[in-house]
């Protein structure tokens, strides 16, 4: 982490013990070692608890994509279900079409065929 060999150490060591002195170092360590200890728990507790939020957004994810998934279905469902509905009623609006313009297209026959044969007999009179 620090890249502190044996040598550093040693220097560290007998810097501490004359600064401190032999009486205050092992409380000196202990308070640093309750220190270092308190700071890893600290580091672990959010660790644990950046992770447990991350948990909780990934399932939220999952939730919201498998609900957009199931409504893109449903959709999709719906549209072929009234595209099938609009083709029927087309092809059935084609065909009444066709017969009423079947049946107009006699109409005209049957009435010019009376014209005709009205307009001979008047001709005839």
């Amino acid at each position: 982490m620090f890249d502190v060999g044996m040598p550093e150490l040693i220097v560290i060591f007998i810097v501490a013990l004359l600064v401190f002195g032999p009486k205050k170092l092992p409380e000196l360590a202990r308070t640093l070692g309750k220190g270092l200890g308190e700071l890893k728990k600290a580091l672990q507790d959010v660790k644990e608890s950046v992770e447990d939020e991350l948990q909780e957004v990934k399932e939220a994810t999952s939730e919201i994509r498998g609900a957009v998934t199931e409504a893109r279905n449903q959709i999709e469902t719906e549209v072929k279900t009234a595209s099938k509905t609009v083709g029927s009623a087309m092809q059935e609006a084609k065909e009444q079409m066709e017969a009423e313009s079947e049946a107009i297209n006699k109409s005209l026959e049957d009435t010019s065929k009376e014209t005709h044969e009205h307009a001979n007999t008047e001709k005839e009179k």
